[in-house]
C-alpha cells in the first residue's frame, strides 16, 4: 500500500510517500519553513511526480498533530482530511513528538532515554520523554530552563534554541525532524482512524478583540438593535 505522510507542527514541512510492501520512501522536506499553507500542495504534488505516481494510488495519509502551532497543525490537518474525504481513504493522526522519537531511535539505537523538544515560540518548548519506544511524559509546554534535562541520553532540540536549554555535557544533542518513516510506522495502519484531534495544548496567539460602545452618533434604536 502506498500512504503518503505530512506533518506541519515544525518549522520543516514534511512530505513523504511510503510503500509499505518494498518499504520505499520518497521525501520531500522543506527545512525551516515559515510558509506551510502555500508550499504543502506543491510540495504533495512534486512528491508524487517523483515516485511517478498519482493521489489516485494512495492507500491511506498519516498526519502529524502536533503539539505545534495553531496555524501550521491546521494547514496540515486540514489538508490530509480534505485529500481524505476527496479519495475516500482513511486519516490517521499520530503525535508528532512520537514520530521524532522513533526517527531518533532509528539513528541512534543506543539510546534509552530520549526526550524531544520542539519550538513553542513564547520563548517555550513543547516536550515529551521516552524510555525506548514508549512515551513517559507530555506532551507539554514549559520554559526551557525549567525542564529537568539530567536523566537523558539524547535530546532533540531545534539548533536556534540549545543555548536556552540547561543541558549535562554528558548528554547527545541532535535535532530530529519527524520523517515520513517514522510517521507511519507508529501507527497501526489497519486500524480503524480516530478523529483528528490537533495537540494545540494552549490557546493560539490571535485573541478576539474586546467589545467597544458603538458612536453616540449611531442612532439610539440601531444601538438597541446590536445588543
Amino acid at each position: 500500500m502506498l500512504v503518503l505522510a505530512i506533518d506541519t507542527a515544525t518549522t520543516d514541512l514534511v512530505t513523504g510517500l511510503v510503500d509499505t510492501n518494498t518499504q520505499q520512501t520518497w521525501e520531500n522536506t522543506l527545512h525551516s519553513s515559515r510558509h506551510h499553507n502555500e508550499a504543502l500542495v506543491p510540495c504533495v504534488q512534486e512528491l508524487l511526480r517523483s515516485a511517478h505516481t498519482s493521489f489516485e494510488h494512495l492507500g491511506a495519509i498519516v498526519v502529524g498533530c502536533g503539539p505545534g502551532p495553531f496555524t501550521g497543525l491546521r494547514v496540515g490537518m486540514a489538508t490530509a482530511q480534505a485529500f481524505g474525504d476527496a479519495l475516500d481513504i482513511p486519516v490517521h493522526g499520530v503525535c508528532t513528538h512520537d514520530a521524532i522519537a522513533q526517527a531518533a531511535r532509528h539513528a541512534h539505537p543506543h539510546a534509552q532515554r530520549l526526550l524531544v523538544c520542539t519550538d513553542a515560540r513564547r520563548r517555550e518548548t513543547y516536550w515529551a520523554s521516552y524510555q525506548g519506544p514508549a512515551r513517559l511524559e507530555g506532551p507539554g509546554v514549559i520554559k526551557p530552563d525549567a525542564l529537568d534535562c539530567t536523566s537523558y541520553d539524547l535530546i532533540s532540540i531545534p539548533e536556534a534554541m540549545r543555548e536556552k536549554f540547561d543541558v549535562p555535557n554528558s548528554t547527545q544533542i541532535i535535532e530530529q525532524p519527524p520523517t515520513p518513516r517514522a510517521l507511519i510506522e507508529i501507527v497501526d495502519l489497519g486500524s480503524t482512524p480516530a478523529p483528528l484531534v490537533p495537540l494545540y495544548l494552549r490557546r493560539p496567539d490571535a485573541v478576539e478583540p474586546s467589545s467597544k460602545p458603538l458612536s453616540r452618533a449611531i442612532p439610539a434604536e440601531f444601538r438597541e438593535q446590536s445588543r
